[in-house]
């Protein structure tokens, strides 16, 4: 599917951007340097407000085998956004099981593990539209809810997803010890 965005407003000053992106499913082998780019920018991203983001060479290799695999064994699926050709975002679509103690009918749930948008593509609609079709999916395996977490001080990325009609669920807190 082929949207279209624009931005009304720029650092104070009213401009317009346009913007011609799809989302498509990944290539395993042509996606993989775009896919290792957006764990690190996250990394970076989240490691502004939580110093335990590895910020190391091998963060990203080590990762991205261990999600792929997820992706394989939970029914998953990756996302990329691309603008004529180049991978601006990407998602990732898995799913998950509830505890027993959940009712059967909620146990499998949809989850985005990862969700990433360059920051030149930010505000344009481009994360909005990878959860877009994670829910897609979603629906098309026939589950009844979709879930993302978000790290507690990712205030703008907790406005986004209530802004697309996520409402919190669980918290977990942590003690140093």
């Amino acid at each position: 599917m082929e949207h279209k965005s624009r931005r009304a407003n720029i650092a104070g000053d009213v401009v317009e951007v346009r913007m011609s992106f799809r989302i498509r499913d990944a290539d395993p082998m042509n996606d993989k340097p775009a896919a290792l780019s957006f764990i690190l920018g996250s990394q970076q991203y989240e490691h502004a407000f939580e110093p335990d983001r590895r910020l190391d060479p091998g963060v990203a290799d080590e990762y991205y085998a261990a999600l792929t695999g997820r992706v394989l064994t939970n029914k998953g699926r990756i996302f990329v956004a691309d603008e004529n050709g180049c991978a601006i975002g990407w998602a990732v679509f898995l799913v998950e099981q509830n505890a027993l103690f959940v009712v059967e009918a909620q146990r499998s749930y949809g989850y985005i593990a990862e969700l990433y948008v360059n920051e030149s593509a930010r505000g344009l609609g481009v994360g909005r539209a990878l959860i877009a079709a994670c829910e897609d999916e979603a629906r098309r395996l026939g589950l009844g809810q979709i879930m993302i977490g978000v790290l507690a001080r990712n205030a703008r990325a907790a406005g986004i997803y209530e802004r697309a009609g996520y409402s919190p669920y669980t918290s977990e807190l942590r003690k140093y010890l």
